[in-house]
């Protein structure tokens, strides 16, 4: 698993700035098998929040905290989580790409962090999680964001992903067969554990994932 280290400069403005980091095989497929879970876990929102209510959920609303502190805008540079609820309570669906991506926005909705899934075996060296400078960066689907002032994860060819929004270069693809997965925490380290439990759970219920590695940083 790659190592992972999160900048000083991040900790000391951000000091309750966590991440579960979990790398585990797999096989990427796209099925039907999430289509239950997936349906019943949009419904749920939809009965219980308006977009009001997603602001004041206290694990969303912490991560937006922590962008201000930063110096960010969170209504203007969205945290995926949060962006995964606005479009579910729309009346939206979740986009679908495969059974591995998948998973992971539904472990986003139920922990209600943003999570990214990525294709360890693209990323280049050791990962350093720091404040991102004035630099270029295309979020999927997202076009060119700016990152400045917001958490980013770097490796030795540049940033590929953020709490907003991860980039092409890490994505995953049917040729993907090792995943690095972040579940980011802007309130400490408590309650990771449990996360990255349910992470386990989740891709082995519904994947052939194995090989689970873990650390809290």
């Amino acid at each position: 698993m790659k190592k992972v280290v999160i900048s000083e400069e991040l900790i000391a403005k951000l000091p309750d700035f966590s991440v579960g980091v979990t790398s585990f095989s797999v096989t990427v497929q796209k099925s039907n098998k999430l289509d239950e879970l997936i349906n019943e876990l949009q419904v749920q929102i939809r009965q219980k929040y308006t977009l009001n209510d997603v602001l004041q959920i206290p694990n969303i609303k912490s991560a937006r905290d922590g962008y201000k502190k930063l110096g960010k805008d969170p209504s203007r540079y969205r945290l995926a989580v949060e962006s995964l609820y606005r479009r579910i309570v729309k009346n939206n669906d979740l986009y679908r790409i495969n059974d591995v991506v998948d998973l992971g926005n539904v472990l986003s909705l139920m922990t209600m962090r943003s999570v990214a899934v990525l294709d360890e075996n693209k990323i280049c060296g050791d990962v350093l999680i720091r404040i991102g400078k004035d630099e270029p960066y295309e979020g999927i689907g997202r076009g060119e964001i700016n990152i400045e002032n917001i958490p980013v994860y770097t490796d030795e060819i540049g940033p590929f992903g953020s709490p907003t929004s991860d980039t092409l270069r890490t994505a995953i693809t049917e040729d993907t067969k090792q995943v690095l997965l972040f579940i980011i925490s802007f309130d400490g380290k408590e309650v990771l554990k449990d996360d990255l439990q349910l992470c386990q759970e989740l891709y082995e219920k519904y994947t052939d994932a194995n090989d689970f590695r873990f650390v809290i940083i």
